[in-house]
């Protein structure tokens, strides 16, 4: 993948959250980071950008990641 340095970006980000006491955004950041993956892997297969189906299929271990889609 071309452009997969910008999820090395995000876990170092996450990784600073988790270092300083900030919970919500490290979950944020995590959910944030499986998007990406999964829009990185979308665009390697040129499917359109209106089929999410690859956004919510991105799971943890077989879960939903805790937190993905919350709003604050």
């Amino acid at each position: 993948m071309q452009n997969e340095w910008i999820l090395d970006v995000l876990a170092d980000l996450k990784g600073f959250a988790d270092q300083n006491g900030m919970t919500a955004l490290a979950e944020q950041l995590a959910d944030t980071r499986l998007v990406a993956g999964a829009e990185l892997a979308r665009l390697e297969k040129g499917t359109p950008a209106d089929d999410r189906s690859l956004t919510f299929a991105a799971r943890h271990d077989g879960q939903h990641v805790q937190g993905a889609g919350r709003r604050f």
